[in-house]
Parts: structure tokens; C-alpha cells; sequence
């Protein structure tokens, strides 16, 4: 059963977790999410859904402007092969988001442990980084140590790797 942005934000409270969330209109790209620079600080992020041939599939946060190399990405993350974007039905039934609202907080939707999540080492520099919580009408502004805690709770403790460029 997928779970809901409530049920993410109940389970956030519940590790004691402080957010913060900002509503705004759908966001399906980067480009489209800079236009809200100034109004909501921190480090934005941007998800990549990723399989190998083998079906391993990866989530990978890395910082908005990161350049990921999807040639060479497979050697850091431990793919089987060079990897590729996972189809919109598995990024639905992994991490229960659409195309457009990939979020490292998707995690939450993956009780099978198919996905193995990946954080560019970079957002742990910062004090915020901004994700979407299960829906792209909003950003969830969160403590980079609180995200990594909240996935290793959800049984997803990330790789954390020097990914983007």
C-alpha cells in the first residue's frame, strides 16, 4: 500500500524529526523548481531512478545542478551493468511517486527493500535540503542528518558517495 505525504510527515514526527513544507504549484522539472530560488532556501535536489540489466534499481539524490555521468554511474552504486531510468509502472510501484515527484523520501513506499538509495555526499555540506514530500505540489525543507535517519529507518540506509560533478 502506497503511503501518503500525511503518513510521511506522521512518520517524520514520530523519529522527532523537524520539517518544513512549502506549497506550491506542480513542479515536474528542475528548471521549473528554480524559479522558486529566494523563496525557500537550502540545497534543492534533484532524483534520478535508475536500473540496471540485472533489475537492481537505485534512487539517487544528488544537489539540483549535479552532473551525473550515466555511462560511469553504475561502478559507484553497485550496478551490474551501465544503468538507465526505471519505467514510470516500477517508480510508481517502488516508491509510489509519478514521474516528476521522485524524492528521496520515496523510500518510505519501498517495503520490499527493491531500491537502494544513494546520497551524493555534497547535500551533507548543507543545513537544509529540499525534497518533495510524495507529491510535487511541495518542497520539505529537512536537516541532511534527519533525511539520512528517516531512511535508514524506513530500512533504506543510504550509500552516501561523491556522485555528482
Amino acid at each position: 500500500m502506497t503511503r501518503t505525504r500525511n503518513e510521511l510527515f506522521e512518520m517524520l514526527a514520530g523519529l522527532g524529526v523537524d520539517t518544513v513544507t512549502h506549497e506550491h504549484p506542480p513542479l515536474h522539472t528542475v528548471a521549473e523548481s528554480q524559479a522558486l530560488r529566494g523563496e525557500i532556501a537550502g540545497r534543492h535536489t534533484k532524483n534520478l531512478f535508475l536500473k540496471d540489466k540485472k533489475d537492481n534499481f537505485f534512487l539517487v539524490t544528488v544537489g539540483e545542478d549535479a552532473d551525473v555521468d550515466l555511462k560511469t554511474i553504475h561502478t559507484l552504486i553497485g550496478g551490474a551493468s551501465k544503468v538507465s531510468f526505471g519505467n514510470p509502472e516500477r517508480l510508481m510501484e517502488f516508491l509510489g511517486v509519478a514521474p516528476g515527484a521522485v524524492t528521496a523520501f520515496g523510500v518510505i513506499n519501498d517495503a520490499g527493500g527493491r531500491v537502494t538509495a544513494v546520497l551524493d555526499e555534497e547535500l551533507l555540506d548543507h543545513a537544509v535540503v529540499n525534497c518533495h514530500p510524495l507529491v510535487n505540489t511541495a518542497t520539505t525543507s529537512i536537516a541532511p542528518a534527519d533525511l539520512v535517519r528517516f531512511m535508514q529507518a524506513t530500512g533504506h540506509p543510504p550509500l552516501i558517495l561523491k556522485i555528482g560533478r
